[in-house]
């Protein structure tokens, strides 16, 4: 029995390290089809600092429950990054830490709804019928300047200021993630990740492992594995989604 709300059946995969150089992993992520929601969160400050603001971000997101509507869900979504940011600004001012916070990249989907919703530069890309779309845009002072033409995606990659980021959530008193909503359809395969992935791959990279026909969760791993192959100087956090359509309403479609 399918609920009424539910367009598609979504077939996970998700995998996290803490890479070839660090020592810990900062990364945090929540992949929760039951309630349409998946989300990436990459924490900054150091242990006990990056990695405690991510996780509160997950515990936040992973109680939103089940919406009446997309923008129910959406609204559900940022009320609980509200509680999160408030969350990591009294852990930092407790443990009298400098900065700390954490990027997000989210991806939710109410029937055929889909919503992004992040902060920072961790990405939601599309994959649909063999092209690859990114969902969302860095907020990140090379982002800037690769869209003002002073530096090349490939600069961006290898520059000393890849890592300033311009958003995040629990570095001021009100988070200011940016959302975008579109249409979800069959067969979509979606990526959700932290830049740890994106700093080594391509986007043409990334698209040829999204178009294998293996299980979410092996393409996941591919990712990972691929990331670790090529230096891994970053934590990596992967989670694939496919959209699948319900065979019952195929049926009834016909």
């Amino acid at each position: 029995m399918t609920d009424e709300s539910q367009e598609f059946l979504f077939e996970t995969g998700a995998a996290t390290h803490r890479g070839v150089v660090r020592d810990h992993n900062e990364d945090s992520f929540a992949a929760l089809p039951d309630i349409g929601i998946w989300a990436v969160a990459d924490g900054m400050g150091g242990h006990q600092a990056g990695d405690v603001a991510s996780r509160m971000i997950v515990e936040e997101v992973s109680s939103v429950g089940i919406a009446v509507s997309a923008q129910d869900q959406r609204a559900r979504f940022l009320e609980r990054i509200k509680r999160a940011n408030q969350r990591i600004l009294v852990h930092t001012r407790e443990k009298q830490l400098a900065t700390v916070g954490s990027t997000l990249a989210a991806m939710l989907v109410y029937g055929n709804a889909l919503s992004c919703i992040w902060a920072g530069d961790s990405r939601v890309y599309l994959l649909r019928k063999g092209i690859l779309t990114r969902l969302t845009t860095d907020h990140s002072e090379v982002a800037r300047l690769v869209s003002t033409g002073e530096m090349t995606e490939e600069e961006a990659r290898n520059s000393p200021a890849r890592n300033v980021i311009t958003r995040a959530i629990g570095i001021q008193l009100q988070p200011e993630p940016e959302t975008a909503t579109g249409v979800a359809e069959a067969h979509d395969v979606l990526l959700l990740c932290s830049d740890g992935l994106t700093e080594h791959n391509s986007d043409e990279d990334l698209r040829q492992v999204l178009l294998g026909t293996g299980p979410a969760q092996m393409l996941a791993e591919r990712l990972i594995a691929m990331t670790l192959d090529r230096g891994a100087r970053d934590n990596v956090t992967a989670i694939v989604v496919r959209c699948l359509p319900i065979p019952d309403k195929e049926t009834v479609e016909e």
